[in-house]
Order: C-alpha cells, then sequence, then structure tokens
C-alpha cells in the first residue's frame, strides 16, 4: 500500500467520505502548499488534546471553558436537550435561542445495546431538580430513537414542576439535526409545541 492508498484509505473513514470523495480530497491535499498542509495536519493533531467535554452540560470546550454555562447573559430558565455536541453548535448559530444545553451522548437504541442508563439523563433530572430550570426543551433527532429518547425524558419529569416542549416540525423525519439548516432550526425552536399531552405511546 503506497502513500495514496493510506490516506484514501483513512479519509474514508470520516463521515459521508466515500472512495471518489476520499480520492479527489487526497489529491487536493497533494496539490496544496506545504504551510497549509502543515497548518492542517498540527490542527489534526491537536484537537484531541485542545478540546474536552464540559462537566455540566457536555458539549465541546476548549481551553477558555463552556461559552454556554459560563455565559449569565444566556437564560437560565431554559434547557435545551440534545443527543450530541455538534447539536449544540448547530442550535445555537442559528440564533434563535440563548438559553442553556444538555448533552445526552446519543439516544436510546435497544438493539445496540443503548439503555437509558448509557446516556447522561440522571444528570439531567439532577439539573432540573435544582429548580432554576423553567422550561425544558427537547431536541433530540426526528428518528424513531429520537422519539423514544424523548418520551422517556417526559416521563422522567412528569413529577418536576417543568414546562416540556419538544421542537416543531420541519424538521425532516428520519434526519439528523446536526445537518439542518439554520431557517429550519429558527422555525423549530420558535414553534416548539407543548410535551405534556403527547401519548405514551409512538404510532
Amino acid at each position: 500500500m503506497n502513500a495514496i492508498d493510506e490516506m484514501v484509505r483513512l479519509l474514508k473513514r470520516l463521515p459521508g467520505m466515500g472512495e471518489k470523495s476520499a480520492t479527489r480530497l487526497c489529491y487536493f491535499l497533494i496539490k496544496s502548499d506545504d504551510a497549509f498542509v502543515e497548518k492542517l495536519g498540527e490542527s489534526i493533531r491537536d484537537i484531541k488534546k485542545r478540546i474536552s467535554t464540559c462537566p455540566i452540560c457536555g458539549s465541546f470546550i476548549d481551553e477558555s471553558g463552556c461559552p454556554y454555562c459560563n455565559n449569565p447573559e444566556r437564560d437560565q430558565s431554559l434547557l435545551c436537550v440534545v443527543e450530541e455536541p455538534q447539536d449544540v453548535m448547530s442550535i445555537n448559530q442559528s440564533g434563535a435561542y440563548n438559553g442553556l444545553f444538555h448533552v445526552l451522548g446519543g439516544s436510546i437504541n435497544p438493539l445496540q445495546g443503548i439503555g437509558p442508563g448509557k446516556l447522561k439523563l440522571q444528570e439531567l433530572k439532577d439539573r432540573v431538580s435544582e429548580g432554576r430550570i423553567k422550561e425544558v426543551i427537547i431536541a433530540t433527532n426526528p428518528t424513531e430513537e429520537g422519539d423514544t429518547t424523548a418520551l422517556y425524558i417526559r416521563n422522567m419529569l412528569r413529577e418536576n414542576n417543568v414546562k416540556i416542549s419538544r421542537l416543531a416540525s420541519g424538521l425532516p423525519i428520519g434526519g439528523d439535526l446536526g445537518y439542518a439548516d439554520k431557517t429550519t432550526l429558527i422555525r423549530s425552536m420558535r414553534g416548539r409545541v407543548s410535551y405534556s399531552s403527547v401519548p405514551d405511546e409512538i404510532d
């Protein structure tokens, strides 16, 4: 295996990167100037060292700390629950939300052996139980696993004196929140609906 084959093999491990895309990117890097390639290599090498997870909300942070938990200008009474750290960035960049976040670390998926105990659900319950949160906005992905997780959260927080809402329609069924465009996220956030009266069973 030569250097090009090795690079293509590694690039194919990236999400959405097939054989042709990986090969195209490999040749782009070969033709790029040395300074760019060196800087890109340094950034890739250091990303795991420079980025960590916020112990409170679970989003990705750097040395400067969490821009969400540590920002007093954000609405401390709103808590948006998402599956993955990249969902935090998508929602925040939409400009439609200015509250706090809670990252679950995935969704309930029995087929893959992911039960409630493997997600940060107890941490969510603990945060809500502190009494400062007035509304929990469930922003799990519009998939079967996301809906199952949303129902679990609703039932878990049923006894807490807190409003529970879910992002409105506008997000594609079976889609991934991280790939939603800005306009769709804005409409979904502004049009969120009460989640307290949703049936326990999913059709």
